[in-house]
């Protein structure tokens, strides 16, 4: 049996609702505890509590549900070091892993078979100031960034920040979405098409289908 454990906020079976395999049935291990406060955040719930779980217990439950994608997710996964184990052993299991981190903590010990789903904070988050910007340069077409777009000038913000650090040749995916409920969706995908923008926009799929649910 495994000694190591995490602190786990809940595991729990659905579609996922963003990022490039947004729509496939997903497992979702939601670790407990995040450093950062963004205005927007939607699983505040998950700063505290949960309850500390085995490797063998976590991947005993996530077998229950036959899955082939899992996404490891928070709070910001990356504040409890284990995870990067447990992120092993699931690749070792032949699960496809992604991570959705906040870029704030250092990503260069994740597997090289996870897919990192990693934000860059705009300004408007009132959290830019924490991201990491050595991240970028360990980035791959594996994995993607996302940017939760709050204003006009956030999209501006992030717009230029997509051509300084030329994203869209790095990544698989540079991922623009409005913040929900703070401005409207129609609006950025406007912005994008006027600027012929090589970004994905995209909508939470979960907000749409199960708006009463927090973190679904």
């Amino acid at each position: 049996m495994s000694d190591q454990t995490l602190k786990i906020t809940e595991i729990f079976f659905s579609l996922q609702g963003e990022s490039r395999t947004i729509g496939l049935p997903t497992v979702f291990v939601r670790l407990t505890g995040c450093p950062l406060r963004c205005q927007y955040c939607d699983s505040e719930y998950a700063f505290f509590g949960g309850e500390r779980l085995s490797f063998d217990a976590i991947c005993a439950q996530v077998a229950e549900f036959k899955p082939r994608h899992i996404c490891v997710t928070g709070g910001e996964p990356l504040a409890q070091k284990q995870v990067i184990q447990l992120m092993q052993r699931l690749c070792d299991e032949g699960y496809e892993v992604s991570l959705e981190t906040s870029g704030a903590l250092d990503v260069s010990e994740v597997d090289s078979r996870v897919s990192r789903v990693m934000d860059l904070k705009t300004p408007d988050s009132n959290e830019s100031h924490r991201n990491l910007w050595q991240n970028i340069s360990l980035l791959t077409v594996h994995d993607q960034i996302k940017f939760v777009i709050c204003s006009r000038s956030d999209y501006d913000w992030a717009r230029l920040k997509v051509d300084e650090h030329q994203l869209c040749g790095r990544v698989s995916d540079v991922l623009f979405s409005p913040s929900f409920g703070q401005i409207e969706a129609r609006d950025l995908a406007d912005w994008i098409v006027a600027d012929n923008l090589p970004v994905r926009f995209q909508l939470q799929l979960h907000k749409i289908l199960w708006s009463d649910e927090a973190g679904r």
